[in-house]
Formats: C-alpha cells, structure tokens, sequence
C-alpha cells in the first residue's frame, strides 16, 4: 500500500510541473479514454527513464567528462517525420550542449536539394538539380546511407552552398560522408579571379540611308552580305532607310575576360570520411566536384567545433519504419562515422498507419538493434515510444500496445525507455494536447510548441536520470 502511494504522489509531482495535463473524462469521447497497461512493470519511483542502469555507461563518461572537459561526446537519435524537422532534436541538443558544452552542430543534409524539409540551422543552395531517393521507396540501387536520404548527379559543373544560420554552430571541422568513403567532393571557403587578356572583333552600327544596298554597306565595311544578313536576322536583301544595322567589322580590340575559380583547400581522409580542419570558426563553405571523380553521391556531413562537450546529431525521414533503415546496409555502415556514445530510437508513428501489430513492430525493432550491434556499435540505446496519435481520426492504440512492449521488452533486450506516450498524457490527454496548441491538425504531428516541450521533457528526464547515476 505504501509503494502505492508513493508512486501516486510521484504522479502528482510531474504533473504540476511539465507532464501535460490529463484530461477531464467528460470533455471527450468514452472511447478516446484509453491507457497503456503498464502498472505491472516495476519502475523506481524516482528515476523518469525505465531501465536507466542500461545508460551507465554513458553516464559514466558523461561524468569523466565534466571533471576533465577534454572529450567529445557523440549522442544520435534516429527517427521518421517528428525528427526530420528537428525542433525536438534542437530542443534537447541546445539543453544538453548548455549543461555539458557545444562541441558542433552533428550530422548535416541538404534536405533542400532533396526537395524537402529539414533544419532551420543550416541552408543549402546549389547552382545544378540533383537527383534524390527516400528508404521509404521501394529498394532500389541507389546510395541510401546515413541520412536515410540518397542524393547524387552524374556529372559535374556544380557548386553546392552551405550557410550556417546559428552562430552557435559555426564549425572549425567539416567530414564528408559518401558511400565506401571515395572522395568525391572538394571544399572551397573562396574564389579567385583568373584574367585572360584576348581580342574580339569591334562592333559598330550603320543607320541605313536612302538608296543604299546591303552590297554596297558589305563592301564599306570589308564584310560579306552573309555576315550581316545573319548579325541582323535578315530573311533577304531587302533594307529600309532608317534601320540601324549592327555589323562586326574585321578590326580587333583588346578584351579581358574575368574567371571566378574556387580555391580547394587540404582535405584529409579517415577511415570514415573525408574532412578539412579550420583553425578559424566557419559559417559558409562551398562543395565542388573533384576533378578525379565522376560520380557525385552525398549521405551528409559532420559539423564539429574545436571544443568538448555534446554532439547531438538527428536523423529523421519522412514516413520512415524500423523496415525502411533495415532494407538499406549502407545507413548502419555508415553510422560508425558519427561515432555514438549514445542512440536514440524514435519511430512507430508509421508502423501504427501500417496497423503492424505489435509483435512484429518488436520484431522490427530487434532487426535494427541487430543491425547496428552487427557493426560492432556497442553504445547504450534509449528507445523513445511513439507520442500519442489519432489513426484516421479514431484512437491510435497501435501505439499503445507498442509502448506496453517496448517497456516489456527493455530488461531482456538490454535498452533504456523514455515514455513519452504516458508523459504526453496517452489517449486519455490527446484532447488536452489539441486545446494546449501541442499536437497539429492531422493529430499525428506537433506544433513546434509541442516539439520542444517533448525535447525539453526528454531533457529533464535523461539529467535527472544521470544525476540519480551520480547519487
């Protein structure tokens, strides 16, 4: 009866502080009024991450980290549309780095020549089209790697721009990251101009008097009646006074025509990626092809600062399932470039439009835990259970019964679990969610109000669980 109480009062706790609100049974329909069945599963009353012992080790270099203040810590969280547009993902990366120290922004796409969103602090353009393919398409041969996203051309002649909007990621490190690491892409942080001196035929004009013939103007000028009739896009020989003929004469004047080329800078390669080394922070830099290569294929960059601290990189797609990054061993390769100390799983939304029954959602899950311990990535993971939803307007409790087996599984699996379905109240506070301006108007995705309220929840969680770790 005690522990009873206590777990009541820990309730209460969060829910005067950030946990949304649940909502009054009377203000919505009976049958939104559902619970994930989790009272079963013993969880410290304490502790809001379900299994934290799993993240010592985490915590333990979290903590070596603030004594010494010398390393980086790498943290990735992988998910579909609610991480692809990064407003949780910034929430909790600006939390983190604020506590522990901005040691760069992380892994980069250039979701724009993809045709698609993606993060407010970065900007891409590029003066050429490229080609692009999502691991939600059927699988196809294409170079679908770490962002989930292929992007590639087939020639060269282009010039891709990045602008960093966010002072607090101007960068000093940049990595390149293509498939088998072949060396693709130059990098350029300016131009110069390159002036060749030539001639060119000087042009004048000739207003046409009375009685004069294309003949006679040719021979004034020591040009041929073609040359004119073609400068002047004469179908015949027929002129009229008054017209002013434009004629390229057989004298030459001096021309000096100005070439902007990029200046390459000194790229260095790794195991993982490519990547150049300012000592000066950077906001702009350009990639252009390299001259040896013919094929252009881009799966992201790795932005870093010359400091210790948290690396908090995002990696969402749009519609995205477990399934999708399965297909693809490209993605999990490539992962090791972004060295994890830390993984973040969010993704289930998709699977519940799919109505996939639990079983195999677990399955799937396994699949890619499997997929990313294959490539000898042994950091602790966090899976994050999917935040409450309506599918097709009606209770989502797909997402329920995923949340009781995602808690379930956690123990004998090896994995921590935050619950934001229960913190963001269920299917019993969805109408709360809508009233409270969190959730959109499709009721599957949130405000940015609500996005950042989630990466500020999740933030409260993983410190408070760290500092239990301390304790």
């Amino acid at each position: 009866m005690t522990h009873k109480l206590i777990i009541f009062f820990c309730c209460l706790f969060f829910s005067t502080n950030d946990k949304t609100p649940k909502t009054d049974s009377n203000s919505i329909p009976k049958n939104m009024i559902q619970k994930a069945d989790t009272a079963s599963i013993e969880t410290p009353f304490d502790d809001p991450i379900y299994n934290a012992k799993a993240l010592d080790v985490f915590f333990k270099q979290l903590k070596e980290n603030e004594s010494h203040k010398n390393e980086k810590i790498n943290i990735v969280h992988i998910g579909d549309s609610h991480i692809q547009g990064d407003l949780m993902t910034n929430e909790i990366r600006k939390r983190l780095q604020y506590q522990f120290g901005n040691a760069g922004r992380g892994l980069v796409f250039p979701y724009q020549l993809a045709k698609t969103n993606g993060s407010y602090n970065e900007r891409f353009k590029s003066n050429r089209t490229w080609e692009s393919y999502r691991n939600i398409l059927p699988h196809k041969n294409n170079p679908v790697g770490l962002s989930g996203i292929a992007l590639w051309r087939n020639s060269g002649g282009f010039v891709i721009e990045m602008n960093v909007k966010d002072v607090a990621y101007k960068f000093n490190t940049i990595k390149i990251i293509t498939p088998q690491n072949k060396n693709m892409f130059d990098l350029a942080v300016s131009s110069k101009i390159n002036s060749i001196q030539t001639t060119e035929r000087k042009v004048i004009t000739h207003k046409i008097k009375k009685g004069e013939v294309l003949g006679t103007i040719a021979d004034k000028y020591n040009v041929s009646v073609a040359e004119i009739k073609r400068e002047n896009n004469l179908k015949s020989t027929n002129i009229r006074a008054g017209r002013t003929l434009r004629i390229s004469t057989n004298e030459t004047r001096p021309k000096t025509i100005s070439m902007s080329e990029f200046v390459s800078l000194d790229i260095q390669a790794d195991s993982f990626s490519h990547y150049y080394n300012s000592k000066g922070p950077l906001s702009r830099i350009f990639l252009i092809p390299n001259k040896e290569a013919s094929d252009f294929e881009l799966n992201g960059l790795v932005l870093e600062k010359d400091a210790p601290g948290i690396i908090y990189s995002g990696i969402g797609v749009n519609g995205a399932k477990y399934s999708d990054y399965n297909k693809y061993p490209l993605f999990f390769e490539q992962l090791k470039a972004l060295h994890p100390d830390l993984l973040v799983f969010s993704l289930g939304t998709n699977e519940s439009y799919d109505k996939m029954e639990s079983g195999k959602y677990i399955r799937e899950l396994r699949e890619f835990i499997s997929n990313v311990r294959a490539q000898k990535i042994d950091a602790p993971i966090i899976i994050m259970t999917p935040p409450p939803s309506l599918l097709r307007r009606k209770p989502n409790t797909y997402i329920q019964d995923y949340t009781k087996d995602i808690i379930e599984s956690a123990k004998k699996e090896g994995f921590a679990v935050w619950d934001l379905y229960d913190e963001f109240g269920g299917m019993s506070g969805i109408q709360e969610l809508k009233t409270q301006g969190l959730i959109g108007p499709d009721w599957v995705h949130y405000s940015k109000k609500g996005y950042e309220k989630q990466g500020k929840m999740f933030t409260e969680a993983l410190v408070k669980a760290y500092d239990n770790y301390k304790n």
